[in-house]
This record gives structure tokens, C-alpha cells and sequence, in this order.
């Protein structure tokens, strides 16, 4: 056995590559479908960034005009509540006009 082993040591090895370019491995490429799907991600996230700014601007504005104001939140609930309460009785008194209306023109109609 001695003389199998000294044999295959002392063979000459050759090993033989395949020529490759470094683009057409599978692990580095992408379909179109996953392009365009990072592409969109990209640009979604790019997006929700700017909204979130955009909001987080307005409620600083917003919050400048209370203070500059001069009312609390509950003040400004009450101010909303009275101008709602205005609308409500104008709307009820135009309807009662508008029917008082409508009364007198059936009147004169018959």
C-alpha cells in the first residue's frame, strides 16, 4: 500500500477553472420585478418621510396659533360648540320660514 500512496502523492495535479465573469453569478443578479419592487420601496419610504414632516409641521402651526390666540383647547371646544349651536338655530329658523313659504304659496294657488 506503501507504493499507492507514494504514487498518487507525486502525480501531477491539475485543476481546471471556468472562465467566469464576475456579472453572471445568480447571487448578485436581480429580476426586473425585484428592481422595480426596491425601486418602489425606495421611493414609498421617501414619501411617507416627507408626509410625516408635513404633519408634524402642521401641528406645530397649529399649536403656535392656540398659543398666539390666547385660548386653551377647552376654549377653543367651546367657541366651536357656540358657533355650531348658532348654525343649528339659524337652520331651524330659515326652515320655519321656508315653510310658512310654502303654506302661503299653496294658499294663493287654490
Amino acid at each position: 500500500m506503501s507504493c499507492l500512496t507514494r504514487t498518487v502523492l507525486r502525480a501531477p495535479r491539475t485543476i481546471a477553472f471556468a472562465p467566469r465573469a464576475f456579472s453572471t453569478t445568480f447571487v448578485t443578479q436581480k429580476t426586473a420585478t425585484e428592481t422595480a419592487k426596491d425601486t418602489l420601496h425606495a421611493a414609498d419610504k421617501a414619501v411617507a418621510g416627507k408626509i410625516v414632516d408635513g404633519i408634524e409641521v402642521g401641528q406645530k402651526a397649529a399649536g403656535k396659533v392656540k398659543e398666539a390666540a390666547g385660548m386653551s383647547k377647552g376654549e377653543v371646544e367651546g367657541k366651536a360648540a357656540e358657533a355650531a349651536g348658532t348654525v343649528k338655530g339659524k337652520t331651524a329658523e330659515l326652515k320655519g320660514q321656508a315653510s310658512g313659504k310654502a303654506e302661503e304659496i299653496k294658499g294663493k294657488m287654490q
